[in-house]
């Protein structure tokens, strides 16, 4: 079949990797210029996640660029600490920079890129789906898959507006790269406020409770002057990062965000990733990624290419494993809305009971489904 995927970072490529293996023709088409570099640290949890990693090849890339779990620390305003959260808490079993996953992806699928466009329409028709873009000639497809992120462009030509989809969370969060260093990690809290800093890539993550802002999602100074409003009079390091931000060298801005629709598929269009199951910050979106693709994949093989068969079982699968996805919001988790709630947080990083739950539950989540050796038919 000759399928389209919207999205080059992670369910996108994971996806194309798969459905060439099986001999599909694979077309990707992104609105970046090219695979975006930087962006946060991901990680995989359970043998699960390192299964399909091994399965598609690209295990021992992806130990090779891991960043490792780093301790971070939390700390007052005058610097000193308050509790320690594990790297193996923050970072899960095998954590890597998304840029770097993302090129380890790219890297290894061997198909069709559209880089620096988009999707104008879909028109499904009873052979295909009619498929208009930005700046390529029309096309058609047999299949569409969205892997394009919360603010899907598919799921809102396919399903409906992205407001009947999607639930903001309180929250917005930045990510910014300064180039210098700022020494060990650490998180700084004020109620409804968070800054941590650190790491070899001199980044800075901010999250914070706000009414839903609107802006321009292309306009990155606009952004940077929400980030800095937002922290105005706020204490520790924090005056000295806004008088950098106007020369971050990389920066994000976005919501904090849940999909809540209720199927994976319309007709010949299916969602996989953030598109389908984002929970933003969750924890657990890029093993959902790989996962989702080997699992769409390996259906749509298990199923001749009969696409109905293979998107309801797909489906079938990820929605009990993707409802970790659906469930809080790691807003009031990553900056408390009061000090009862910051100093309740902190202690649950002193305790190692609690810790130790914490840790169990996450690891529990990520093996929550039995993989299909599709390659093998078992």
């Amino acid at each position: 079949m000759d399928i389209l995927i919207s999205g080059a970072s992670i369910a996108g490529p994971a996806l194309a990797h798969w459905l060439t293996r099986y001999g599909h023709t694979v077309t990707v088409v992104e609105r970046a210029p090219a695979v975006r570099p930087g962006g946060q640290a991901v990680d995989f949890k359970g043998a699960t996640h390192r299964t399909v990693l091994d399965r598609m090849g690209i295990l021992d890339a992806v130990l090779a660029r891991q960043t490792g779990g780093h301790d971070q620390t939390i700390i007052d305003a005058a610097g000193r600490p308050r509790a320690v959260i594990p790297g193996e808490f923050t970072g899960g079993e095998i954590e890597i920079r998304r840029g770097d996953l993302a090129e380890i992806l790219y890297a290894h699928t061997d198909c069709e890129y559209l880089f620096g466009d988009t999707i104008t329409s879909l028109t499904e028709t009873a052979n295909g789906v009619d498929v208009t873009f930005a700046h390529a000639a029309p096309r058609r497809f047999d299949l569409v898959a969205g892997a394009d992120g919360i603010h899907s462009t598919v799921r809102r030509l396919a399903f409906g507006p992205e407001r009947d989809h999607v639930q903001y969370l309180g929250y917005h969060y930045a990510l910014a790269e300064f180039g210098d260093g700022f020494g060990e990690p650490v998180m700084y809290n004020e109620p409804g406020r968070m800054v941590a800093v650190g790491g070899p890539k001199a980044s800075a993550f901010f999250v914070f409770a706000s009414p839903e802002l609107g802006y321009d999602r292309t306009d990155t100074e606009q952004q940077r002057k929400l980030l800095a409003d937002a922290y105005l009079g706020a204490g520790w390091r924090v005056p000295d990062l806004m008088a950098k931000l106007p020369d971050s060298r990389e920066f994000y801005f976005d919501s904090l965000s849940r999909v809540t629709i209720d199927r994976y598929s319309a007709g010949r269009v299916v969602l996989l990733g953030d598109a389908a199951y984002g929970n933003t910050l969750g924890g657990f979106g890029t093993g959902l990624a790989v996962v989702g693709a080997y699992v769409l994949a390996g259906e749509l093989l298990a199923a001749g290419g009969d696409h109905r068969v293979a998107f309801a079982r797909y489906e079938d699968q990820l929605r009990g494993y993707a409802r970790i996805a659906q469930r809080g919001s790691a807003g009031p988790f990553l900056a408390p809305p009061s000090k009862l709630r910051i100093r309740l947080r902190d202690w649950t990083f002193r305790s190692r009971f609690l810790l130790g739950l914490l840790l169990k539950a996450t690891d529990r989540f990520a093996t929550d489904i039995e993989l299909t050796d599709y390659a093998s038919g078992s």
